[in-house]
């Protein structure tokens, strides 16, 4: 695997994300989209052969999508987030580390999803 586009990938599904969860809540779904189709899309393939699939498109976004979705839960605990959603969940009783772990795991599952569909459009967009 190019670890090297994979990390490229999730900075960007993180980056994107975050910015565009500033901007317009709704709109946060297409980083991760984005970051496993860069990824898919600047991949060259693998040891035994050139050419990508889709299930190979599908495995380096979803690898993208896990760093990425990691990175974001990170950068949401911190505070460079969404914090009225932060608020929402603290406020409520939960507890700080029972919110973290909700978010991280949270953050992890749908931009793992939505980078496996990112990078499956990646390879078809290659193709």
């Amino acid at each position: 695997m190019d670890w090297k586009t994979i990390g490229i990938g999730a900075l960007v599904n993180a980056a994107l994300t975050i910015f565009l969860s500033w901007i317009f809540l709704p709109l946060f779904f297409l980083g991760p989209i984005a970051g496993g189709f860069i990824t898919s899309y600047l991949s060259k393939g693998f040891e035994d052969y050139e050419v990508m699939d889709e299930k190979d498109g599908a495995v380096v976004g979803t690898m993208s999508g896990i760093i990425g979705g990691i990175l974001i839960g990170l950068l949401l605990i911190l505070g460079l987030g969404n914090m009225d959603a932060i608020n929402g969940f603290i406020s409520t009783g939960i507890g700080l580390i029972v919110t973290a772990y909700i978010i991280i795991q949270l953050s992890v599952i749908v931009s793992l999803v939505l980078g496996l569909i990112g990078g499956i459009l990646g390879v078809v967009v290659k193709k």
